[in-house]
């Protein structure tokens, strides 16, 4: 910024008049003022206390009263906090640095270049089983700014849209459809799209419930027929009075924060859309609840 160029030559030649003593512009500190004193920027004086030999005070008092004297244009006025040498800057410097930034197109722009990050941004992803609505709109210029934005700080920026929602309740809709539809359709049927995928759920359900009691009855206790896949407590009184199986399975899995001390965010011990500081563990508390429930039927 032009303000901070002129205000650090400035102080420069105000140690060098001041007190007889060249120093380098590395050794001038200067930040933004904190939100509870007065001014926009503040020069740090300890460093010139032994060139001064005087107290923090005294030296930044010198300094302001130099600053405000030779770069009047730039300084309104200033304040001591201790060490601290607060500036007011005029505010037609401010008017003048906006007129700059506006007269720049592509002001605060950093060039990508090969060597730039690669960042993905993906959006909006909308579930391929639902009709787009207004917040997939939002999602769309939410991730379309955030890319701009990304891109604007250097970064190689690839944007993608994920079309897939195949989990495993999708999974369960297409293989009732499959056996049980009849090429049935939305327009066939005169349903919404995820109406029609959310019967065919329901019926996947039915019929395994149905498969799985004819098999138990078709064991007649020869052979011990094994429910699993998403057991838990909740589910049990139910499978238990629809299929009259005895026998279930269950992880009883919870994820937990690992306890890896040292963590290096790009280097990899695995997949690398898997998170390495989550762990799979065999919840005792799940695992007792599900054989209480077992215990009452």
């Amino acid at each position: 910024m032009e303000i901070a160029n002129k205000i650090v030559s400035a102080v420069k030649a105000g140690i060098q008049e001041l007190y007889g003593t060249e120093v380098s512009e590395s050794m001038i500190q200067l930040q933004e003022t904190r939100p509870e004193f007065e001014g926009q920027l503040t020069v740090v004086v300890f460093p010139f206390l032994k060139i001064s030999r005087k107290k923090p005070e005294d030296t930044a008092q010198d300094l302001g009263t130099f600053l405000k004297t030779q770069i009047p244009e730039i300084i309104q006025d200033f304040n001591v906090i201790k060490g601290f040498l607060n500036l007011t800057i005029q505010p037609s410097q401010w008017i003048d640095l906006l007129l700059d930034i506006q007269q720049q197109e592509h002001f605060g722009f950093v060039p990508v270049t090969e060597d730039s990050p690669l960042v993905m941004i993906e959006y909006s992803s909308p579930n391929t089983n639902k009709p787009l609505h207004l917040g997939h709109v939002r999602n769309n210029l939410l991730g379309w700014a955030l890319a701009n934005v990304m891109q604007a700080n250097g970064n190689k920026v690839v944007k993608t849209n994920i079309v897939n929602d195949r989990g495993i309740h999708i999974c369960k809709s297409m293989l009732a459809w499959q056996y049980y539809g009849n090429g049935e359709t939305p327009e066939s049927s005169g349903k919404k799209g995820d109406h029609l995928i959310g019967d065919y759920y329901v019926a996947f359900d039915q019929h395994y419930r149905e498969q799985v009691k004819e098999l138990v009855e078709k064991a007649q206790g020869e052979t011990e027929i094994l429910i699993a896949g998403g057991v838990d407590a909740s589910v049990l009184p139910m499978l238990a009075e629809k299929t009259k199986a005895k026998a279930y399975h269950m992880s009883g899995k919870i994820s937990m924060e690992s306890e890896m001390r040292y963590r290096k965010q790009d280097v990899s011990m695995g997949v690398a859309s898997v998170s390495e500081y989550e762990i799979w563990r065999t919840s005792e508390k799940r695992v007792r609840e599900a054989r209480k429930v077992l215990e009452q039927l």
